[in-house]
């Protein structure tokens, strides 16, 4: 495989994941089947860009749990709230729905309800103060944002698409690459950061099952959610552990 394809493909996950400027492909672009292999790595960079942002704000005299809203608020710029879209969709659809089809109808509603907007200013405020009590290093935002992002190419590879349309459906199949990358962080992460894994796979794990279970696979709604639930979860233990 040559190296201009892998970056192709990892310019397409940057393209899906943030809003941030990934240059032109030359030639035919990557699937995004292809690509999910990159996802964990995307968190990299939007990692970093958060941490420059809760730092920057320390530094210049912020309390901790404004600096926290700061990066917080950098995470959604970053990634143009794509995550936090996906767990308001996915709360209004596993909340509200009367079955399968009721479920991913919700989903589909560009329309927050109830269940969305709870959903949001739990899992914000977890975030938040979380940040704000683990007074985190760089590793530590780097960690929670490529741990998270590899819980979505997790689920992708575990469940199947649900729709004949979206995000889901484009990145369908199995993919060795994306597999040998998450095999790879996971033995990292138990080494160095196992406490955070278990957080982050536990989490991963019950959207998981709730997907399946519920809707009977995944959507790119599902992924978002268990991204930012996973990432808040990591951030929740952090604090807990200081």
């Amino acid at each position: 495989m040559s190296l201009k394809k892998r970056i192709g493909e990892a310019q397409v996950a940057l393209m899906l994941l943030t809003r941030l400027p990934a240059g032109r492909i030359k030639g035919e672009a990557p699937q995004l089947a292809e690509a999910r292999w990159a996802f964990p790595f995307v968190g990299v960079v939007v990692g970093l860009l958060t941490w420059m942002v809760h730092d920057l704000a320390l530094e210049v005299g912020a309390p901790p749990l404004l600096a926290a809203v700061f990066a917080l608020a950098g995470l959604a710029m970053v990634t143009g709230a794509l995550h936090f879209d996906g767990l308001a969709d996915y709360a209004d659809g596993i909340g509200g729905g009367r079955d399968k089809d009721h479920a991913l109808e919700i989903m589909r509603d560009s329309r927050i309800g109830s269940y969305g907007v709870l959903a949001m200013i739990v899992v914000s405020g977890v975030w938040v103060f979380s940040v704000s009590a683990a007074a985190p290093t760089l590793p530590a935002f780097l960690g929670a944002a490529v741990l998270s992002r590899a819980g979505m190419t997790g689920l992708q590879e575990a469940l199947p698409p649900v729709r004949p349309d979206g995000m889901a459906r484009m990145a369908a199949g199995r993919s060795c690459e994306a597999r040998a990358v998450l095999i790879a962080l996971a033995v990292l992460a138990l080494l160095f950061w196992p406490v955070p894994l278990a957080v982050s796979a536990i989490v991963i794990c019950v959207v998981g099952w709730q997907a399946r279970r519920r809707i009977g696979g995944q959507t790119g709604d599902v992924l978002g959610a268990g991204q930012l639930l996973s990432e808040s979860a990591i951030w929740a233990v952090l604090a807990c552990l200081v």
